[in-house]
């Protein structure tokens, strides 16, 4: 497994992570958790080393099941959560006050059954909190040797240099996929690389639209009442999806591995983390690192899939 970097000082990482979300209820679908441990434990085995995970995914749940998958294995991961929300989506809460933090970060050691985070995003910056007080209390966790890096996640520019002043931070993560362009045309991509911050992406496949999945309405499936699905907006992105199958079809690869391949291809300091439940598709994902896409093949995906043709936030 090919390796990046996080941030200037943090630990090498696999080019492709995990993104743990679509192993609980109320993502996707129904899932097993056996059938989920199983899947982790081929992430593990495949030399996958950054699994990410948080608080607010099945609310708790999906750091407890981690944490069962994780025994025996804990020095083979770099273990990623996120405090600062909980509940279950849509319905949240947000609080980054530094009793929270603690509160979040504790039930987190605990569920996941560790003595130390190796990453710990502030999931979301909290409007009523000031960020230097929300990263203020998360490097004091550093200093206690309970969490070993920060990240950040769903900030501004400027509440990441103000984060970044706070306290190094090793990461930054953000919605960004081939049909999801805003940390570009925003400016948050030249930003991190300006200050040494790796971009980890979740949603790299657009919540499984590069994947070739459509979209359904059975309960769980949070796609079922997210507006970028809805609608005409829907139609435009199953048209999208089509467009962008040709293409992986006409380069002999599953779209999956193609639109990992053009997110690794766009910078060396881009990690993604995809989900899924399937083993399957853990092959076909990170099947990605070993593609070196043509210069010709970077320009037409581009072309196609512009900023201009980028989905509708998720929320």
């Amino acid at each position: 497994m090919k390796q990046r970097t996080l941030g200037t000082a943090g630990p090498a990482v696999s080019a492709v992570g995990f993104g743990a979300m679509v192993l609980s209820p109320g993502i996707y679908g129904t899932v097993d958790d056996t059938d989920s441990i199983r899947t982790l434990h081929a992430v593990i085995e495949r030399g996958v080393t950054l699994i990410d995970t948080a608080r607010l995914y099945g609310d708790g749940h999906n750091e407890a099941l981690i944490g069962r998958a994780l025994a025996g294995h804990r020095d083979q991961v770099v273990l990623a959560t996120k405090g600062g929300i909980t509940g279950n989506p849509p319905a949240i809460a947000v609080d980054g006050t530094p009793a929270g933090l603690r509160r979040d970060l504790e039930a987190s050691l605990t569920a996941l059954d560790v003595d130390h985070i190796d990453l710990y995003y502030l999931h979301a910056p909290d409007p009523d909190v000031a960020v230097e007080d929300s990263i203020g209390a998360m490097a004091s966790f550093v200093a206690e040797g309970k969490v070993r890096h920060l990240g950040v996640s769903n900030m501004n520019l400027d509440q990441i240099r103000r984060a970044h002043a706070t306290h190094p931070v090793a990461a930054s993560q953000d919605q960004y996929s081939l049909l999801y362009r805003q940390p570009e045309t925003e400016g948050r991509l030249a930003l991190v690389a300006e200050l040494g911050i790796s971009m980890v992406a979740y949603s790299p496949l657009a919540n499984g639209i590069l994947a070739g999945a459509k979209p359904g309405t059975e309960p769980g499936d949070m796609r079922s009442w997210m507006p970028r699905f809805a609608g005409d907006e829907g139609q435009r992105l199953a048209a999208l999806a089509d467009q962008f199958e040709t293409i992986a079809a006409r380069q002999h690869l599953h779209p999956a591995t193609l639109a990992l391949a053009w997110l690794l291809a766009q910078n060396p300091n881009i990690i993604p983390i995809a989900g899924t439940r399937r083993i399957a598709n853990l092959h076909t994902n990170i099947a990605a690192v070993d593609v070196d896409l043509s210069f010709e093949v970077v320009a037409e995906l581009d072309a196609a899939f512009g900023p201009g043709v980028s989905m509708a936030p998720m929320f």
